[in-house]
């Protein structure tokens, strides 16, 4: 096999599900897209993405000496249906590639481990990167035939779905790029229908300012009321436009079983609420929950009470009316109001 065909096969026996080339110069219409998005005011808080924006739009001013761009994906696939638990109103619902270990380590070590064998196979320079760069991912994953970016922004596959975590290796050595992929969504506005807060203006548009997931755990202080009462028991981002796309029905499984199973997909409400600092931090220690911090996270849990319609979590609500954080007392406060009494 040529260099092509080993760097792919090495990559799926490290656990990825795909593993496609292109060049960083093939999506010349970042530039203008990323412009438009922040010029909209779509970003929200996110200001780091007003950051690099020459890089972020153009992966050839990244590292200009690169010459090949390996975009990957692995498989973080749920093994039970994640929307199951919104009938569980006690409970918090958090996002399934959240519920297990940090997905930028497991990921990152995968793709140094493929970097260092690419570097053992031919004289080259290699950068590793997964979702801490201002790398275009998504767009880099279309160009390169790994899927297409789907009515619901998101990266899916014909052949996995859309449960993938997606990582990426520059390098100056020259492979021979893949054809780009094209959009096989068809008629299909599943994921348009599902939204809980109508975040999607239009197909293959979301504004994040009305997304739970950024409402969730990027953005800082009070939500609108408005608002609130559409999260749910949602806790820490949200699955719904993921879940329903029919594509799901090839999944492939989760490679890597730290994915899954820590236990904090369906925690008791009434138990998180009163989780302090330290007792945060103990809870959620490698996992991607922890960098909201404890005061985010439990105003989230706060406005998930407020929505469990539960008499017997007005009480907890209640303890937290005079907390520290003001947000945390705001949301403990809307709690109250929004709950019957026992």
């Amino acid at each position: 096999m040529d260099l092509k065909a080993r760097l792919v096969s090495q990559a799926l026996s490290e656990g990825f599900v795909a593993a496609r080339v292109c060049r960083p110069w093939d999506v010349p219409e970042m530039p203008a897209r990323l412009s438009a998005f922040v010029e909209a005011g779509f970003h929200g808080q996110m200001a780091w993405m007003e950051q690099r924006m020459a890089w972020r739009g153009n992966p050839a001013a990244l590292w200009p000496e690169a010459r090949s761009v390996i975009m990957l994906a692995e498989s973080y696939a749920p093994e039970q249906d994640p929307l199951a638990v919104l009938d569980h109103p006690e409970k918090g619902a958090v996002s399934v590639y959240a519920q297990g270990r940090d997905y930028h380590d497991i990921v990152k070590k995968r793709l140094k481990r493929l970097a260092r064998w690419l570097i053992e196979q031919e004289t080259c320079e290699v950068k590793v990167f997964v979702d801490t760069a201002p790398v275009p991912e998504k767009a880099l994953a279309q160009a390169a035939g790994l899927g297409w970016q789907g009515k619901h922004t998101n990266v899916l596959s014909r052949d996995w779905g859309n449960w993938a975590f997606l990582g990426s290796i520059f390098t100056t050595l020259h492979l021979d790029a893949d054809p780009a992929e094209v959009d096989h969504c068809g008629s299909c506005t599943a994921c348009q229908d599902i939204c809980p807060t109508n975040a999607f203006p239009e197909p293959y548009r979301l504004d994040p300012r009305r997304c739970i997931s950024y409402l969730t755990i990027e953005f800082k202080g009070p939500v609108e009321p408005a608002l609130r009462t559409k999260l749910g028991n949602r806790i820490y981002g949200c699955d719904d436009c993921l879940a329903v796309c029919p594509w799901n029905k090839f999944a492939v499984k989760a490679s890597d079983l730290r994915y899954h199973g820590a236990g904090v997909e369906a925690s008791d409400l009434s138990e998180l609420a009163m989780l302090d600092d330290a007792a945060f931090r103990l809870r959620f220690s490698g996992s991607p929950v922890k960098r909201i911090g404890r005061d985010r996270f439990v105003r989230n849990v706060l406005y998930a009470i407020g929505n469990s319609g539960l008499a017997s979590l007005r009480e907890t609500a209640q303890s937290l009316c005079s907390d520290p954080d003001a947000a945390v007392a705001d949301a403990a406060r809307w709690a109250v109001g929004q709950l019957p009494q026992g």
